[in-house]
């Protein structure tokens, strides 16, 4: 099984691309620094709550839509 924190950043990837949105834009949405964006995205890291909360906002999906 794949680790949640890639599966997750994959779909947070596929989302972002297909609103048509940038790294950039997503982390000045998000108050998050880019570069972290980028490792959320590659699941380099966990990610809290909290910022799960505000990328589905963002976003515009359910939080359910993020997840694995």
């Amino acid at each position: 099984m794949k680790d949640l924190s890639v599966l997750f950043g994959r779909k947070l990837r596929a989302k972002r691309k297909a609103l048509g949105i940038s790294q950039e834009k997503l982390a000045l949405l998000t108050e998050i620094d880019r570069s972290y964006v980028g490792r959320i995205e590659r699941g380099e890291v966990n990610i809290t709550l909290e910022k799960l909360y505000q990328f589905s906002e963002v976003l515009q999906c359910d939080v359910r839509d993020l997840l694995p």
